[in-house]
């Protein structure tokens, strides 16, 4: 029996005393697909152990590329996660995502059925989406001609194929949205489910972000721009973020998928806790397409609002798991911006980059190094910025170096920044009961 959106259950915000009621949002899944590892555990481990993913590229000849290297996930197989026969209708970053959020919902144990459908949704974004499917297919029109483009392109192509597919895979009918902001995005994501979940909207979200462009066009965007580094022959040592000596980031690619629930509905079904969302900040540098603030206005006016958001405190916040790309400007600037937010008590933080692991995710970056920000809640380790060997006098806080560090955390807030200006912060906590 099919039943009208009136008919279902909870589809608006709770008030209480005329005012709306904020529900706690908790963490009980969690996915990764990346360059260090097609798993959580397995990426959790090669980050504290230093493990670097970045590689020569082995996909396309990059023999005329001043750029041949990049993190490139290996080992993953879509098959584990989708079906044979509709692999070929996925783009790479889709069957990422899927990868990625299959695991979080295994962990989460959470079943959609017909009974809550409508209280599950899913936001999965990616900063370019089908990139390759739309290249394969150039080429395909180009050589074939029209009638031999594939009847999957747009819907392979569109960024919010991963975000309907999972939906279509699980049956989730709550709030579905594909966010895109550049390198903002995996993060907007995960802060837009959290705010969804706490304004009671939902009852839980499929959230994070995925991209698969390590491919010829966008190597050779990249590098024109100058953005990319070009130390191919020592691949391992490329991404060096808040290094004196960094030239460039390095593309990378892959999947963070986090399962957001409130708290009454974990507690409900008896799911394990890994962590709780507190804090959620956006804005926009209104400064250059790619370059940011140079003042780093934008990205401590997103920190600011996290803080605000979740009523901390600077010295609340235990570890800040950098944006850190090794790009000259974005590392100095995101420096000057933890400054600005954290006053004296920014030299006390720790602070540091994966991507000096995995390369730079693009759209999928928030949604891993969310992943990472509750793996280092769970885990009590920090993982590195690898590669830091020269320091430079305006990148001078505290990296955590080339080696884990055991400390208890038990706040950290993941920052990402995006071509465009957007900024995105997020606030993850230990889960307490009060």
């Amino acid at each position: 029996m099919i039943r009208s959106p009136a008919q279902l259950p909870g589809l608006s915000v709770i008030y209480r005393g005329g005012e709306a009621v904020q529900k706690r949002v908790v963490v009980t899944g969690l996915g990764a697909v990346t360059p260090v590892g097609s798993t959580v555990e397995s990426f959790w481990q090669n980050l504290l152990a230093g493990k670097s993913g970045i590689g020569l590229i082995d996909r396309f000849d990059v023999s005329e590329y001043p750029v041949r290297i990049a993190g490139q996930v290996k080992g993953f197989q879509a098959e584990d996660y989708i079906e044979k026969k509709e692999i070929r209708r996925f783009d790479m970053y889709a069957q990422f995502a899927v990868g990625a959020a299959v695991q979080a919902l295994r962990q989460s144990g959470l079943q959609i059925t017909e009974e809550n459908a409508a209280r599950v949704g899913v936001y999965i974004g990616s900063g370019i989406g089908g990139l390759q499917t739309m290249l394969e297919n150039y080429n395909v029109l180009r050589d074939r001609g029209p009638k031999r483009v594939s009847p999957f392109l747009v819907p392979m192509m569109m960024i919010n194929s991963a975000s309907g597919q999972i939906s279509i895979m699980f049956g989730a009918k709550g709030p579905n949205l594909a966010p895109v902001s550049a390198c903002a995005t995996g993060t907007h994501a995960v802060g837009d489910a959290y705010k969804i979940i706490a304004r009671g909207a939902a009852d839980a979200m499929i959230c994070g972000g995925a991209e698969a462009t390590i491919c010829d066009l966008a190597l050779a965007g990249f590098a024109n721009m100058k953005a990319l580094s070009t130390r191919n022959d020592s691949p391992e040592q490329a991404s060096r973020p808040f290094d004196a000596h960094r030239d460039g980031f390095v593309m990378g690619e892959g999947a963070g998928v986090l399962v957001l629930e409130s708290l009454e509905s974990a507690k409900a079904r008896g799911a394990k806790i890994l962590a709780e969302v507190v804090g959620y900040g956006m804005s926009a540098d209104a400064h250059h397409i790619t370059a940011p603030d140079p003042v780093g206005f934008g990205a401590s006016l997103a920190m600011q609002a996290a803080l605000d958001d979740a009523g901390l405190r600077p010295e609340d916040v235990d570890y800040i798991n950098a944006h850190g790309t090794s790009t000259d400007l974005n590392d100095k600037l995101e420096t000057i911006a933890v400054k600005a937010t954290f006053g004296e008590y920014a030299y006390k933080l720790s602070m540091s980059s994966i991507k000096s692991m995995t390369g730079h995710l693009l759209g999928a970056a928030g949604g891993v190094e969310a992943v990472a920000s509750v793996m280092t809640i769970l885990t009590g380790m920090i993982p590195p910025t690898m590669n830091y060997e020269t320091p430079d006098p305006e990148c001078d806080l505290d990296y955590v170096p080339n080696k884990a560090r055991e400390q208890a955390v038990d706040t950290v807030m993941s920052n990402s920044f995006g071509f465009g200006g957007h900024n995105a912060s997020i606030i993850i906590r230990r889960f307490m009961e009060n």
